[in-house]
């Protein structure tokens, strides 16, 4: 690994953590991070009453909406959803939740350091 690559990935568990701590300071339970499968993974997955969220955090010190927009392309979030239920294929105990797919923007230049998006996609992507 380089430094280039070292440092992001350094700069992206920094803010996935960031990212956990916020959701569980809202009252979230984290149930799961960067669940995997050979397809996709997904950074979060938290639970609020009835609601699963499977949460994707994208950590943009020097990004923009435009470059937002890009890493959160169809491909992206179809193989979010596809993550997702192979994830609830595999936890049947959350199989009676509402479901939600958002997003955090971790330290984008012009938005707050911690930047929620509920509901920034679903299903049908």
């Amino acid at each position: 690994m380089t430094g280039a690559e070292s440092h992001r990935t350094e700069t992206g568990r920094d803010g996935e953590e960031r990212a956990a701590a916020y959701l569980a300071a809202k009252g979230f339970t984290i149930v799961a991070r960067n669940w995997r499968t050979r397809t996709g993974e997904i950074d979060i997955v938290a639970r609020h009453g009835a609601l699963l969220v499977f949460v994707e955090v994208k950590t943009l010190p020097a990004g923009n909406v435009e470059l937002l927009a890009h890493e959160l392309d169809e491909r992206k979030r179809r193989r979010v959803v596809e993550t997702s239920k192979r994830f609830l294929v595999n936890h049947r105990e959350y199989s009676n939740d509402y479901i939600r797919y958002d997003v955090i923007v971790v330290d984008m230049p012009g938005y707050p350091d911690i930047y929620h998006i509920e509901n920034a996609f679903w299903e049908t992507v």
